[in-house]
C-alpha cells in the first residue's frame, strides 16, 4: 500500500536561499508541477493525497477543481506556507471545505514542523500528517518518535516513511538524489516492513529549479527536477506496480486502521 502525497503551495522556498520571487511566480510554478503530477497520476490511473494550503487553492480554483473531479483527497496544509497561527486549523480545514465541497480530514504542517495535536483534535481533523521521524541537521531529531502510524490526543499520527532500523528517509530528497536502484530497494523493504508506503513531494520539483541565480538552491535541491523528476517518478510508479503494490490516498489508509 503506497501513499504517494503532494505538499501543493505557493513556492517561497527561494526566500530561504536569499533570493527573491513574485508571488505571480510563485504561483505560475506551482500550478504547472501540480498539473504535470495530475497528468502523470491520470496516466497510470493513481489517487492521491493533495495537502493544500488555502492560498494555493484561492489562487489556482482551476487546478483544486481537477484534483476533486479527478476523485483525489484534498487535506490542508494550512493557510498559508509561511505563516502560522493555531487559528489557522480551523480556518484551513472550514476554508478548504468551502472551496472544494470535501470533507477534509488531514493535516500537514508546513515544513513538517511540530503542532498542537489537542488543537489538531479540537479543529476536527482525524489524522495528522507532519512528523519525519529520523534525525536530520538542523531541521529534524525525531528519533524517539514511533515510524510506523499511533495515536496521540485523538488523532491518528501518520509519519512520513523512513526505513527500518537506520530510519533513512524517504522523502522528496532522497528521491532526487539516491540512485533509482537504491530507493525503490529501501522502499521495497519498508514496504516488507511496514505493509505501507508514505512519501511525499511538491510540484515545484516537477519543473526545472536548476537556475542557480535564480532559486539559489544547491545542487542536492535542484538535482533531478523537470523532466528528470518526471521521468524518475513514472519509473518509481512503473517498478512498484510490477511489484504489485498499489496505490491509495492517505485517508484510505486510515480508515482501514
Amino acid at each position: 500500500m503506497i501513499l504517494l502525497s503532494f505538499d501543493i503551495e505557493e513556492f517561497d522556498m527561494p526566500f530561504e536561499y536569499g533570493k527573491e520571487i513574485s508571488f505571480d511566480d510563485q504561483m505560475s510554478i506551482s500550478i504547472a508541477g501540480t498539473n504535470s503530477i495530475l497528468d502523470i497520476l491520470e496516466k497510470h490511473n493513481i489517487k492521491a493525497t493533495f495537502f493544500s494550503t488555502v492560498t494555493f487553492a484561492l489562487n489556482a480554483p482551476t487546478v483544486i477543481k481537477r484534483i476533486t473531479d479527478s476523485g483525489h483527497e484534498i487535506a490542508s496544509h494550512s493557510y498559508y506556507h509561511s505563516d502560522f497561527k493555531e487559528e489557522h486549523l480551523l480556518s484551513s480545514k472550514l476554508k478548504l471545505e468551502e472551496i472544494t465541497g470535501q470533507k477534509v480530514l488531514g493535516y500537514r504542517m508546513p515544513r513538517m514542523q511540530p503542532v498542537s495535536e489537542s488543537a489538531i483534535q479540537q479543529a476536527g481533523y482525524i489524522y495528522n500528517s507532519s512528523i519525519n521521524p529520523t534525525y536530520l541537521p538542523g531541521r529534524y531529531n525525531n528519533l524517539h518518535i514511533s515510524r510506523t502510524f499511533f495515536m496521540k490526543e485523538g488523532v491518528w499520527q501518520l509519519p512520513a516513511s523512513v526505513s527500518p532500523l537506520v530510519r533513512f528517509p524517504l522523502f522528496w530528497l532522497s528521491f532526487h538524489n539516491l540512485p533509482m536502484w537504491l530507493y525503490c530497494y529501501l522502499s521495497k523493504i519498508t514496504l516488507k516492513k511496514d505493509k505501507y508506503l508514505n512519501i511525499y513531494f511538491h510540484p515545484w520539483e516537477f519543473t526545472d529549479l536548476t537556475n542557480k541565480e535564480r532559486f539559489g538552491f544547491p545542487n542536492y535541491v535542484s538535482k533531478n527536477t523537470g523532466k528528470l523528476m518526471e521521468n524518475r517518478f513514472e519509473k518509481f510508479i512503473f517498478k512498484m506496480k510490477k511489484n504489485k503494490h498499489t496505490f491509495h490516498t492517505t485517508i484510505e489508509l486510515i480508515n482501514k486502521i
